[in-house]
């Protein structure tokens, strides 16, 4: 049987591991072409903040950080699961800052080094100066022509009103409302709204930031290269002759092709965060599709076609485990990052006890909330608990500051709980009043002196990173002590999962007979990720997608600059 297409390289998924393989490839005389089953393209990435964890980075050496890429492996081995081989970290930490060279050499990104503390700093290798952690500049989406349309929007937890693309910097403007911050914000909505014509057929912030930030540069990069997208092209299986795959079966513009794939195929489609069966089957911890931050597109597709060509998985049960708020009627869970390490909240099981660290990593707080859950039944959802001082400072996932109750969207109205004393508020909540009483009192009474002997919170460096600099003794402590008082519910969720295809040093992807399955290649959540069950920091979602895009793409096309 014929093919109804050849290409040197397919790419299955339009995220950043993706478009980068098939950048590397075009750059490198491939044909190249990328299906997505989506309509917008970007997959969860474009809706993400975009960080990447570099080590030893020219962006960091230039801002004065000496670093090197055996801290960096000695950091990651020790966090990572035992079943993640040496070679694979090895292949991240020496290849990432290779990587990004490479990608502000050949794109319009721009990325800079931040002083972002690792997750776990105090562990050997890790950094608490940070300067690991990369963040991209804005992008000037109008380059990319009708393509900006089809961009997939950032999360409504990275954009303000849903629409407002934010840079990471500005984040803290608004947050700690520093000086000006009205006439910044003033600004940023004049420049949206006044964005004429464009602003009559579309949302679209066309000033990229962050996850949109990245696919944009990426995508214009492809655009000069000529390297097509199919949207809503999803893959139907993949083609194997005599122990190789050479192509695919997608379904395009209503039609099944067979497109063959002379170099080889990568597989970059994700995770398969929202497909409640395979959560069902593989990631007992992390049970609701519905909660997950992952797109709609991210249902395991291409990992099931590689099972079904006799590919190993990896580490099925893993995720990025997140707390996330839930607003009814939304696609998905808003990640909590910023809030649960600014003084005056905590968060309670529905008993009205605190059980963790609150400003710890959000995959620590996601894990510990999943396994509370499994354990004792009373942590999902848990109740993020504030009162009348942060309501007014500080944003609480979608309820915004300053705006009254009753200026809210009422589908936020519709989970904001209110009491003008604890035990209203515990009434509120179905918590015993008596024991949430208990809890906020024994809080306040050390977060007086700036002190919590229960789980140590603001004393690690992670934890200060989101902590109110204008609070001492500890930026992440201040009684709860004016009302009313406030409570929303919190969910033990996740922004993908992490487990996949297991693959090599390569990107390779494996079979089921230990060797590789010539002519497959598996990056970002598609793949078991090099991190294991672990977070080491900000960026190593993103980071090794990139990363091992890029080597993907190299080693197929037998590139040796």
């Amino acid at each position: 049987m014929g093919w109804d297409k050849e290409v040197d390289m397919l790419v299955v998924g339009s995220g950043a591991g993706g478009l980068l393989s098939a950048l590397v490839g075009a750059h490198n005389h491939a044909d190249v072409l990328v299906v997505e089953k989506e309509s917008l393209w970007g997959g969860t990435s474009a809706t993400s903040g975009a960080g990447i964890w570099i080590p030893n980075s020219d962006q960091a050496a230039a801002a004065g950080f000496k670093d090197d890429t055996k801290n960096a492996f000695k950091y990651v081995r020790k966090l990572s699961a035992k079943n993640v081989p040496d070679a694979n970290i090895k292949a991240y930490v020496e290849n990432a800052a290779h990587m990004l060279r490479w990608v502000t050499a050949n794109t319009e990104l721009d990325y800079q080094a931040f002083p972002y503390p690792d997750y776990h700093a105090e562990e050997p290798g890790g950094s608490p100066q940070g300067y690991r952690t990369h963040m991209p500049l804005p992008i000037d989406g109008r380059k990319l022509g009708k393509d900006v349309e089809t961009l997939r929007f950032a999360s409504p937890a990275a954009s303000l009103f849903g629409y407002l693309n934010w840079h990471f910097d500005e984040t803290y403007i608004m947050l700690f409302r520093a000086k000006g911050w009205w006439w910044h914000l003033t600004k940023s909505l004049a420049r949206y709204w006044f964005d004429w014509p464009f602003r009559f057929k579309s949302r679209k912030d066309r000033r990229l930031t962050l996850g949109n930030a990245l696919l944009g540069g990426l995508r214009l990069a492809m655009n000069d290269r000529k390297v097509p997208v199919w949207l809503d092209s999803p893959l139907v299986e993949l083609i194997e002759e005599k122990g190789k795959v050479t192509g695919a079966v997608v379904r395009h513009e209503g039609k099944l092709l067979r497109i063959a794939a002379r170099k080889g195929v990568v597989l970059a489609a994700g995770g398969f965060d929202k497909n409640q069966s395979m959560r069902d089957e593989n990631a007992p911890l992390y049970k609701n599709a519905l909660y997950s931050g992952g797109t709609s597109g991210n249902t395991g597709d291409s990992i099931r076609a590689g099972q079904s060509i006799g590919a190993e998985t990896m580490n099925m049960q893993s995720a990025w485990a997140a707390p996330v708020f839930y607003v009814p009627g939304e696609d998905r869970g808003r990640l909590c990052t910023i809030e649960r390490a600014l003084p005056g909240c905590m968060m309670v099981n529905q008993k009205g006890e605190r059980y963790l660290n609150e400003a710890a990593s959000y995959h620590i707080v996601g894990q510990q909330m999943a396994r509370r859950e499994a354990e004792y039944g009373d942590a999902s959802p848990s109740w993020f608990v504030f009162d009348h001082v942060y309501r007014h400072k500080y944003p609480v996932g979608p309820l915004l500051p300053l705006m009254p109750d009753w200026l809210q969207r009422g589908e936020v109205r519709s989970i904001l709980k209110k009491g003008n004393t604890i035990e209203e508020l515990a009434t509120e909540i179905g918590a015993e009043p008596e024991r949430l009483s208990a809890t906020i009192s024994r809080y306040n009474e050390y977060a007086e002196k700036g002190e919590d002997p229960d789980f140590r919170r603001g004393e690690a460096t992670y934890d200060k990173m989101y902590g109110d600099p204008s609070v001492t003794p500890n930026p992440c402590l201040r009684p709860l002590s004016k009302g009313p008082f406030y409570a929303m519910p919190i969910y033990p969720g996740d922004i993908g999962t992490n487990g996949g295809l297991k693959t090599n040093d390569k990107a390779q992807v494996m079979g089921t007979n230990g060797k590789p399955i010539a002519g497959l290649y598996a990056v970002g959540n598609n793949a078991a990720s090099a991190m294991g069950e672990s977070y080491p920091g900000a960026g190593v979602t993103i980071g090794p997608a990139l990363t091992f895009g890029y080597i993907a793409a190299r080693h197929m096309t037998g590139a040796n600059e």
